[in-house]
């Protein structure tokens, strides 16, 4: 109930603050880091004041927290939309929307120039969220339609060492022979058919079906997570 005298709290403009909010701390981390973002700074990029911060935040360590997990609901969102259809396709899409997105780069990689102290604590993952909840489920419709091999239940050790290989490779290579996000995306989709893909004909409507569902929980949890890091 608003207090009397005040008037009542306006979510969508609470929201809205929020993200611009969350929008000037993408931006003054990339730009100087994080050691040297202040509060100061991002309220006067953001143009609130700085104890409206505080209303949504207690630390700067919330806003990063909160700011990551927008980005990985913006990534698999993006992932989502493109509709892939396949195991292999999918994480090819996840290769290449993760590229695009230099601060979930920079945590991937421990990138200290961006992070900062933020490297020296326990590392933020930015693994796929709702994996363990989901990803098994997933895995088993795919092995049930005989999309991919069996594999003793190690798919999720597979599928990240060759997508985090070809991200950590690209990155160590010079730039004259670096791959585009393109190639690396489709170099993982490839490796990642040839090493589970059992060959065989299979119903591609049940296996993309399945594939949709696993995007959809794993935005629904995303998104979830976010909304409970804003502040509202």
């Amino acid at each position: 109930m608003a207090r009397a005298g005040r008037p009542p709290r306006d979510p969508a403009r609470q929201l809205d603050r929020a993200h611009r909010i969350l929008d000037a701390v993408a931006e003054l981390v990339l730009r100087w880091g994080y050691d040297k973002t202040t509060i100061d700074d991002i309220a006067q990029r953001a143009g609130v004041a700085k104890g409206t911060i505080y209303l949504h935040w207690k630390t700067r360590d919330d806003i990063f927290a909160a700011l990551l997990r927008r980005e990985r609901v913006l990534m698999m969102t993006e992932v989502r939309d493109r509709a892939p259809g396949t195991l292999s396709e999918l994480f090819g899409e996840f290769a290449r929307a993760l590229l695009r997105r230099p601060l979930l780069q920079a945590v991937l990689t421990g990138d200290s120039q961006v992070l900062g102290k933020l490297t020296r604590r326990k590392r933020t993952s930015t693994r796929w969220t709702l994996t363990e909840a989901a990803f098994d489920p997933y895995v088993a419709e795919l092995v049930k339609c005989g999309a991919i091999r069996e594999d003793r239940g190690e798919h999720l050790v597979t599928v990240g060492s060759i997508v985090y290989g070809f991200l950590f490779l690209r990155e160590s290579l010079p730039d004259d022979i670096r791959p585009s996000d393109d190639r690396v995306a489709e170099l993982v989709a490839d490796t990642i058919e040839r090493t589970l893909s059992t060959g065989r004909p299979t119903d591609a409507e049940a296996v993309a079906r399945a594939t949709l569902e696993f995007l959809d929980a794993s935005v629904e949890v995303a998104q979830h997570k976010l909304d409970a890091s804003l502040g509202l």
